[in-house]
């Protein structure tokens, strides 16, 4: 009885368990499925390039498949297919970088390999591997010292890598064999064909420029700190309704470099298309995304004494909260507005320095601004930019003067020290500047 109970017993355990490991399963796989969901939903052209890489891989197998044209390569139509996997990218730009840098690597590489094997053949059957052996040493020391430079390393750094794989198999092989102009040859040849497949297919079907991702990317950067500036009036100021919240967008900004770099890189290698021209001023984007990231640099610091315990006194906030409303609207008045301040009550300095502090990073933040505003203004002249700005912001443009700095001192009262550390007023000085007399802004998804 005793013996049949424990059987049971083991027998709802393993029950139990299987039970438990499919469900598991189970919820595994419909995670999976969600994940697969959610990256496909969020950029489409995912599913695109994997179809595409398919396509091309179909495509190259030819060489395989077709008589004639196995033929012609054969087994060396391998190197087809592994160039079809390796510089296949997402983006057109990177696909003609790799496809470029492969090839031309190829070349100069095998040409130097078959010049080495008969270079060293003068040297008798003994000397020949010596000769190889230190010119494969030479060549493979100054080409993976050359990746050391900057400008090796961002655009020719996978040339370089091929170049010391493909010098390296054909000096090496020479030795070996008598046939090595011929698989030399293959070699190039069927490298040429994958690369080939790859641009055609990449630029044909359902294009990803990488310098329309970087176009699209600073543009919405630009737009990050807008909104922050729309919601900052709500964060700090106490408002009986509640306007744009002031989330912290701009984050993402403060570390984009990379990524701006690497589209940047790029899409100098991408042919003309569309909205840009084949000598798209691509550095200007750059220069415009470094002055970005300072402006977001001091939206982090602004956004510190936002979030902070320590706040100015509410009478003190009230005064500056009409201007400081304004300026995150229209810039150009924040100039004005610090400048009619004029406190009626006695205030202790200490108390106002949160309120000063603010008042001094939202100067920093007007000129870095200023300064987007006219990298943005040079780089829509060097792309050939339509102009398309609205007649009102035109308008509103000749009505107000740029900031540009400002400073904060003590007002004196009295002769002795000891009466000018008890004034209670400060003076907040703004420097002035003409107001601009043309228009100082364009939009930056302008069609030309």
């Amino acid at each position: 009885m005793e013996i049949d109970l424990s059987a049971q017993e083991e027998k709802a355990w393993l029950f139990q368990r299987a039970k438990m490991f499919s469900s598991k399963l189970k919820d595994n796989v419909i995670k999976h499925v969600k994940n697969v969901q959610k990256i496909g939903k969020d950029d489409p052209r995912r599913i695109i390039h994997s179809l595409k890489v398919g396509f091309a891989l179909t495509l190259v197998s030819m060489l395989y498949y077709v008589r004639p044209l196995y033929n012609s390569f054969g087994v060396t139509s391998m190197w087809a297919i592994l160039t079809v996997v390796v510089v296949f990218e997402f983006s057109v730009g990177g696909t003609l970088s790799k496809s470029i840098n492969r090839g031309f690597a190829t070349l100069v590489a095998g040409s130097l390999g078959v010049g080495a094997v008969h270079f060293a053949r003068f040297f008798g059957h003994k000397g020949e591997p010596i000769v190889l052996g230190i010119l494969l040493f030479l060549l493979a020391a100054a080409a993976t010292f050359s990746r050391f430079f900057p400008k090796i390393k961002q655009r020719y750094d996978y040339g370089a890598l091929i170049f010391i794989l493909t010098f390296s198999m054909v000096a090496i092989s020479g030795y070996r064999t008598d046939e090595i102009l011929v698989m030399a040859y293959q070699r190039l040849s069927t490298i040429l064909i994958g690369g080939t497949i790859c641009i055609i297919v990449s630029i044909f079907v359902c294009p990803v420029w990488a310098g329309e991702d970087l176009h699209k990317m600073i543009a919405n950067n630009i737009n990050k700190l807008a909104n922050y500036l729309e919601g900052f009036e709500g964060e700090y100021f106490p408002l009986p309704k509640k306007i744009n919240s002031c989330a912290p967008e701009y984050k993402t900004i403060l570390t984009s470099k990379s990524t701006e770099d690497t589209l940047a890189n790029l899409a100098r290698w991408e042919p003309g298309h569309g909205r840009f021209g084949l000598r798209h001023p691509w550095k200007q984007y750059l220069e415009i995304a470094g002055l970005v990231r300072q402006c977001a640099f001091r939206f982090e610091i602004l956004n510190g004494y936002v979030l902070s315990d320590l706040k100015a006194p509410q009478d003190f906030i009230s005064k500056i909260q009409e201007p400081c409303s304004v300026m995150s609207i229209e810039a150009e008045n924040l100039r004005v507005a610090l400048k009619s301040y004029s406190p009626e009550t006695e205030k202790d300095l200490l108390e106002i320095i949160p309120g000063v502090t603010m008042a001094s990073i939202l100067i920093e933040i007007v000129n870095c601004v200023e300064k987007i505003s006219g990298a943005v203004k040079e780089f829509s002249g060097l792309a050939h930019f339509k102009e398309t700005l609205d007649p009102k912001l035109s308008a509103e443009l000749g009505q107000h003067q740029l900031l540009h700095k400002g400073s904060v001192k003590r007002v004196l009262e009295g002769d002795n020290e000891e009466e000018n550390n008890s004034s209670p007023h400060v003076l907040i000085t703004v420097h002035e500047e003409q107001p601009p007399t043309t228009n100082e802004k364009k939009v930056l998804g302008a069609e030309t």
